[in-house]
């Protein structure tokens, strides 16, 4: 099965006239790991970040790896009052992709897309399946998407 995630985004990404690189690579223990290992920065990493609005729906939130949602930023964008992050079995029954896979190419549901104004260029990002990433330049995916681009991060707080 974990192959058919890999097809599912690389078929989409022809559908659209988006030229997608899908990359084998060590499994990662961490976003900062995996980063290391394609020889990137954090923020050069693109999460691709499920959130539940209050009336059941989906929508995908696309995050610089080094950077977190900012939930008022992302809620004025919406329109809405509440918006949270589902547990990882509502993820994946939205999405058809896991938790650390998850990307909108492919997914089951084209949910709206919320891309962060922060990317520019070539990122990476989940492939549909553990231990691959997909290179595409960001600028392409969110037209492709039809995605909204705007300022919907903050920097993640010191631990």
């Amino acid at each position: 099965m974990e192959n058919s995630g890999i097809e599912r985004v690389k078929t989409h990404a022809e559908q659209l006239g988006l030229d997608v690189e899908v990359v084998e690579r060590p499994a990662a223990d961490s976003l900062e790991g995996a980063a290391a290992l394609l020889g990137l920065q954090p923020g050069d990493i693109m999460k691709s970040l499920v959130v539940k609005r209050h009336d059941g729906d989906f929508l995908f939130a696309l995050i610089p790896g080094d950077r977190q949602i900012s939930w008022p930023k992302l809620r004025a964008l919406v329109g809405v009052n509440k918006l949270a992050m589902p547990p990882q079995d509502v993820a994946l029954a939205a999405t058809g992709y896991e938790r650390g896979t998850i990307t909108p190419l492919g997914s089951t549901t084209a949910w709206p897309v919320y891309q962060d104004a922060a990317f520019h260029g070539r990122v990476a990002m989940g492939a549909g399946a553990h231990g691959h990433s997909a290179f595409v330049d960001a600028e392409q995916l969110a037209k492709a998407l039809g995605a909204t681009v705007a300022d919907i991060s903050e920097p993640i707080p010191p631990r």
